[in-house]
């Protein structure tokens, strides 16, 4: 599948908080725009880095008893964690929802075809003043057993 950068509006999670980034991505794609997110593995989630690990360790151990398949998935990969987590801003079980969530795009770094696009700039308090205690999504994927290939 051929991707066109033009048509695609590019934001920066570098040093985002995840939930406020999340929120403006979301209605973006509620609103009809089609969204690419570069750098997913340097946003930010703000917490206690011991609540967050058992926060997310439980949501990757529940398991349905009558049937393990129908369990919801959670992803180790810091890509595919940060587009969950846009996806439970958008109402996924609507079509309205599910459309939305496929006009999004969520990279590790920066491919090559985004280089040289701007990138829609989000004003935001500094992350050290507003929040003590953040971790980034890397870190905390590493930490639930992600393994950089």
């Amino acid at each position: 599948m051929k991707i066109d950068a033009n048509e695609y509006m590019v934001f920066d999670a570098n040093k985002k908080i995840v939930g406020r980034f999340a929120s403006v991505i979301a209605k973006n794609l509620l609103n009809g725009k089609t969204v690419a997110v570069i750098n997913a593995e340097k946003a930010l989630i703000s917490g206690n880095k011991n609540d967050l690990m058992k926060k997310y360790r439980t949501r990757l151990n529940i398991k349905e008893t009558m049937n393990p398949e129908n369990s919801p998935y959670w992803s180790k990969k810091p890509d595919i964690l940060m587009k969950r987590i846009i996806r439970g801003m958008l109402p996924y079980k609507s079509s309205h929802g599910k459309e939305a969530y496929k006009r999004l795009k969520v990279f590790i770094s920066v491919p090559e075809i985004f280089k040289d696009k701007s990138c829609v700039e989000m004003v935001s308090k500094d992350t050290k003043t507003m929040y003590m205690n953040t971790m980034s999504i890397k870190e905390l994927s590493e930490l639930l057993g992600y393994k950089e290939q």
